[in-house]
């Protein structure tokens, strides 16, 4: 390994890890990642997992986050060839008796979706479209005294509340209850669970605000053009390289680790306090995904024709069908009817597959390390709302959360979150120390810190953010007793 030092060292080359090099690059900051795989990207990867020329996301699909991210929209990623796609309808929700109801990009196209309940979605929501960007800036950082006092109490007195509590008060025809419920579901927390309501609010104000858009060409465009600008500052990354342990690391004044806590442990564990190595311990893991890639000789026939417009579609059915999935797997049984979210880029991304032919990507919420094989339940989901979907199937990819977790080490059986995010872990993340570490220029930067899963990079920026006020008052790195001067 090279012995060359550095200002600061990455772990990972997932979305925060990268954001945190940009954000100490743009610093002037020496800056080497440090990626364990044999490509970059993290939860933004992509490969032809089926057959060849068939381009499938591996981890996260669709993004809303990243181009409502305070930090990721001001880069100059389009530059380095980032093209983001917008369906025509964000989210369809088919429903039993063939219809469907559509999340439209338009709220008054949506409202028109919703009868009678037009008028309650449109006061629950209009106010945090209205405000998105200013919205954005206070819920995707840590918790911290508002700028925009009102707009942010008027969210937490809704968010910090269950998806149910939501449901039954605001909405009474089963159209408005299904789409809210598929919403919420986001969350991987039961619907009737404290603050389920919060992965709603985000997912539905962000597809009226900016829309729910996918690269061109899937998710390793985010990667590699964030790749691309931090070489351009000057940054390094190296792959291939799987960190056992911080001593083994090249001199470094700080070392930020885009890892959840069970790897922090691995690799840093003997130099954390006890106590602090107790809370780590402590820190919980949530529910999990399994995963089906599929390619497929044309278009999902969807019994609700306006599905083929939407990127993405939730299968569910009714509210109850959906909430009682998401409190199965909580409980550690998976659903014999899982509530499943699909996404169907090649509609809309000729570049995800051959002329003709389409990718897939679906999932489900499984017991947090499942070794339960939902392939069946997951196909029966989807004919279920589209009839003659298995005679389209050239091929399947599977991963189950074992599976996931191979792929990235941070998808600790599965989660696919960083780590559960209720009340208890949806401030402190992974404890109230945030970012920082007791060892001096020690940091975490993954999706375990606020504000949590998505891809978004804002954990990554605001540990490196961490990290600058501390080199800048000439702290010293966790190494710096055997070889960092």
């Amino acid at each position: 390994m090279s012995t060359e030092s550095y200002d600061a060292i990455v772990i990972g080359s997932g979305p925060n890890g990268l954001a945190a090099a940009i954000t100490l690059a743009e610093a002037g900051c020496s800056v080497l990642v440090c990626e364990a795989e044999g490509t970059i990207g993290g939860g933004t990867r992509s490969a032809e997992l089926t057959l060849p020329g068939f381009v499938h996301d591996i981890c996260s699909a669709v993004h809303p986050l990243a181009i409502s991210s305070p930090f990721l929209r001001n880069l100059p990623l389009s530059k380095y060839g980032l093209k983001w796609i917008y369906p025509p309808t964000p989210l369809a929700h088919p429903l039993e008796d063939g219809a469907v109801v559509c999340m439209e990009s338009a709220i008054t196209a949506t409202i028109a979706n919703l009868g009678l309940d037009g008028g309650n979605y449109q006061r629950l929501l209009a106010p945090f479209c209205d405000h998105w960007e200013k919205l954005t800036e206070e819920i995707l950082r840590p918790l911290r005294v508002p700028r925009h006092l009102l707009l942010v109490a008027r969210f937490g007195l809704c968010a910090l509340r269950s998806a149910r509590n939501i449901l039954l008060h605001r909405f009474h025809g089963e159209r408005a209850r299904a789409l809210w419920a598929g919403l919420a579901a986001h969350s991987m927390l039961p619907l009737d669970q404290a603050p389920s309501a919060a992965a709603g609010l985000v997912l539905a104000a962000s597809g009226h605000a900016v829309g729910w858009p996918f690269p061109q060409g899937g998710a390793q465009q985010i990667a590699s053009a964030l790749s691309s600008y931090l070489v351009s500052l000057g940054g390094k990354i190296t792959t291939g390289m799987r960190v056992v342990s911080v001593d083994d690391l090249p001199p470094a004044r700080a070392v930020l680790c885009g890892v959840t806590p069970r790897q922090l442990l691995r690799i840093a564990g003997h130099r954390l306090p006890a106590g602090y190595c107790r809370k780590l311990e402590r820190y919980r893991y949530g529910m999990a995904a399994f995963k089906i890639d599929y390619a497929l000789d044309g278009p999902i026939p969807w019994k609700a024709p306006h599905c083929l417009q939407a990127g993405t579609v939730h299968l569910g059915g009714t509210w109850e069908e959906i909430a009682a999935s998401e409190r199965s797997a909580w409980d550690g049984v998976p659903a014999a009817r899982p509530f499943v979210l699909l996404s169907q880029p090649s509609l809309f991304d000729p570049k995800r597959a051959p002329a003709g032919k389409h990718t897939v990507w679906a999932y489900c919420h499984v017991p947090n390390g499942s070794r339960v094989d939902m392939s069946e339940s997951i196909e029966r989901q989807i004919e279920r709302f589209a009839p003659g979907f298995r005679d389209r199937i050239l091929a399947r990819h599977v991963l189950s959360p074992e599976g996931l977790e191979s792929h990235n080490a941070n998808l600790v059986n599965g989660d696919i979150n960083g780590g559960v995010q209720d009340l208890r872990q949806l401030f402190a993340r992974p404890t109230w120390r945030l970012y920082t570490t007791p060892a001096p220029g020690l940091y975490l930067c993954s999706s375990s810190t606020p504000p949590g899963g998505g891809v978004h990079g804002m954990c990554g920026h605001f540990a490196a953010m961490s990290a600058l006020r501390h080199l800048a008052r000439g702290h010293s790195s966790p190494q710096s007793s055997m070889r960092i001067a």
